[in-house]
């Protein structure tokens, strides 16, 4: 029987060969959960009559949504994680320390060929490296956490093949939008996506992430992005789907048409060509979240905004996705650019892209953000409007007080 990558994945971790559509039981390879899931988590798991979880070598604590505490309430929500972690023995990031998708493949603990869940819908984010990982919710990651299985109905998988070049200031970001565009928001419902092509092999790990991460914005279950040219810091099998696999549906796309894509209020997939919506005023504009806020969206931001100031009247928030990607970006002058153009670095965390926590946005503001969601109240305030975009737009916009192309500021140059 052919196979899709994604259905060796699952087979491989069931015990036995699946295909689309069949439910398996599966042995998984690690989970995590966040300060918005990990309280309600740990309370399922004591109810359940948890005590200890089946390897703790094997589960991850991330306090990244509100953090720093913005309250006594989280406080205490963060204190029950951290309790929870010393008596399980279990890793916990804490404060500032990164978003908890970027820290999961940046320190290794998910790998190319797991199959990896976790209690936060951008899960899925690990497809980058080759993993199959999908979210799940509280209750969900509490029954693995006792058995260190989970079931799961076999996907049927969507294969996009990209062709071509991407063009200069165009990026892995604009490409994402315009897939989610022509898909729509519920294309890809219970479907994996697989990014495959000749084109994928010259993209670069941070822009894997992106592609990835955004999959659930049509509905998908999770990602695979082909591993071609994939550089990791250790050895790893590059897993391959046969010959006369059966797919749901094939699309291909050719990057070099690709041009900047903005998401326009209030849904990921209301997408519109940069050149459609020039102008418009924005007051606020951020660069971070578990999309964009790796080290190669911060130099792309440097390279729009070295030597220049943003506009007096925007607000220029980022976010790094890491500790160690601000420390990069430190090392190689990046946040003194940045800085200097007007820019303000918050710790690193998810707060603005949920609305949680730092820089929620006034009313009719508009907002111009690297992030993944754009629906009306996403960044905290229902009377405001979410534009997405690439760093480099968002970097031009804030630059000008409106939405700018960024591939014209380089032609000008």
């Amino acid at each position: 029987m052919a196979q899709t990558v994604i259905e060796k994945i699952i087979s491989s971790h069931a015990g036995k060969k699946v295909k689309q559509n069949e439910i398996a039981i599966v042995n998984v390879d690690g989970v995590m959960a966040t300060d918005t899931t990990a309280p309600l988590t740990i309370k399922a798991f004591q109810e359940m009559g948890g005590t200890k979880i089946w390897d703790s070598n094997k589960m991850f604590l991330i306090i990244d949504h509100a953090s720093p505490a913005p309250n006594e309430r989280i406080a205490n929500l963060h204190d029950l994680m951290r309790k929870f972690a010393k008596e399980q023995n279990i890793k916990i990031y804490d404060v500032g320390e990164g978003i908890c998708h970027q820290l999961m493949i940046e320190n290794h603990h998910v790998k190319p060929g797991q199959l990896f869940l976790g209690a936060d819908s951008h899960t899925c984010t690990y497809g980058a490296i080759g993993a199959f990982a999908t979210g799940v919710g509280s209750t969900d990651l509490a029954g693995v956490m006792l058995t260190g299985q989970t079931w799961l109905k076999v996907p049927e998988t969507i294969k996009i093949v990209l062709i071509g070049t991407i063009n200069d200031g165009v990026s892995a970001k604009d490409l994402i939008l315009y897939v989610v565009g022509k898909l729509g928001i519920e294309g890809a419902t219970y479907k994996a996506i697989e990014f495959t092509g000749t084109a994928i092999e010259s993209l670069s790990l941070d822009s894997r992430m992106t592609l990835s991460n955004m999959a659930i914005e049509m509905g998908a279950k999770a990602c695979f992005v082909d591993t071609k040219g994939l550089i990791l810091p250790y050895e790893f099998e590059h897993i391959q789907g046969d010959a006369g696999a059966t797919y749901e549906k094939v699309l291909e796309f050719d990057l070099s048409n690709i041009t900047p894509n903005v998401s326009i209020p209030h849904s990921p997939d209301s997408v519109k060509p940069i050149s459609e919506i020039i102008g418009r005023p924005i007051q606020q504009a951020f660069i971070g979240s578990c999309t964009n806020g790796r080290l190669e969206d911060l130099h792309a931001a440097a390279k729009v905004l070295k030597n220049k100031k943003i506009d007096p009247n925007v607000r220029l928030i980022i976010a790094p996705a890491s500790r160690q990607v601000f420390l990069d970006a430190l090392k190689d002058g990046t946040i003194e650019i940045l800085t200097t153009a007007g820019a303000s670095f918050i710790p690193s965390g998810c707060g603005p892209c949920v609305g949680t926590h730092l820089g929620i946005p006034g009313n009719d503001e508009n907002i111009i953000s690297s992030t993944n969601r754009n629906f009306q109240g996403r960044m905290g305030n229902r009377n405001s409007n979410v534009y997405l975009a690439s760093p480099s737009t968002v970097a031009a916009s804030a630059l000008f007080g409106k939405i700018t192309d960024p591939t014209t500021l380089r032609e000008e140059a």
